[in-house]
């Protein structure tokens, strides 16, 4: 089973740039589709980015032109590049991995403050 662990969070300035790295342990991981997806207080969970196994992407119209989703299947890892940074992307951000099922991270704090 695929496990999946985030790391690049941080607290940024508006208009600032992170990056955010998801590490998955286990077998197959070129099969699996990747997103990631973000989630603030008493709000749904929400698509951020998705790169299938064959790499078509898709971004959520709010990030757009903003950020951007890679993979590196020899190292077993997915990134999200975000630029521009606004407050409202201030959120707990994701790592999925789908094959017949969902696996998901543990989340990585993103805060956009002045």
């Amino acid at each position: 089973q695929l496990q999946l662990v985030e790391s690049g969070g941080g607290l940024v300035q508006p208009g600032g740039s992170l990056r955010l790295s998801c590490a998955a342990s286990g077998m197959f991981f070129g099969a699996y589709h990747m997103a990631w997806y973000r989630q603030t207080p008493g709000k749904q969970r929400e698509l951020v980015a998705a790169i299938t196994s064959g790499g078509s992407i898709n971004y959520a119209d709010s990030v757009k032109g903003r950020f951007t989703i890679s993979r590196e299947n020899a190292k077993n890892a997915v990134y999200l590049q975000m630029n521009s940074l606004k407050p409202e992307d201030t959120a707990v951000y994701y790592c999925n991995a789908k094959l017949t099922y969902d696996t998901w991270g543990q989340g990585t704090q993103v805060t956009v403050s002045s």
